[in-house]
């Protein structure tokens, strides 16, 4: 896989974040059937204490990308490459399917018997949590879930819009600190 780096905002990748990345990106790569036909494109920024990686690998059929801030860069990579890897396995199947259905296209990801499941899964299960979590919808407005989003020092909060009487969901954007509302139909 060819790989791009580009830094803004003053970022300047050295020679060990590029080859963490490169190493990085080979988990990637395992899953796809021509992985040197594929390019990667790597931006990197600080902005005060805070590290954001943007990932993006585009091809012709789909385009791939994961963005992650955090206050490690190693930490941040890792967890882009972790959205990467967690996309493509929840899509793989879809995908295949759509372009099965193409004249001349070849599968664009390897077949689950060409891929050592069992490794990548020991690999990865020690890199995600999962928590189920029963919450009591409460009808408040959005600025009320904010406070309690707040209060309990959470990225989000789920809450019952008391005008729309929905569900909905509000959080803290990464890129500027403030809160959007996702409304459920």
């Amino acid at each position: 896989m060819k790989v791009n780096f580009r830094g803004k905002d003053g970022f300047n990748f050295t020679e060990a974040i590029e080859n963490y990345v490169r190493e990085k990106l080979k988990r990637i790569s395992n899953y796809f059937n021509k992985p040197e036909s594929l390019e990667a494109r790597i931006v990197c920024s600080v902005l005060r204490e805070v590290q954001t990686v943007e990932i993006t690998i585009p091809t012709k059929q789909i385009v791939l990308r994961a963005e992650v801030s955090t206050d490690d860069l190693y930490a941040a990579i890792d967890f882009a490459i972790d959205k990467l890897e967690t996309q493509i396995r929840k899509h793989k199947d879809k995908i295949n399917s759509l372009y099965r259905q193409r004249e001349g296209v070849s599968q664009f990801f390897k077949s689950n018997d060409e891929l050592d499941i069992k490794g990548l899964e020991a690999e990865i299960v020690g890199t995600n949590l999962v928590k189920n979590k029963k919450v009591e919808l409460r009808p408040m407005t959005a600025e009320e879930a904010a406070m309690h989003m707040e209060l309990v020092d959470h990225d989000f909060y789920v809450f019952l819009d008391k005008e729309t009487e929905k569900v909905s969901i509000i959080y803290k954007r990464q890129k500027d600190e403030d809160y959007a509302v996702i409304q459920t139909e």
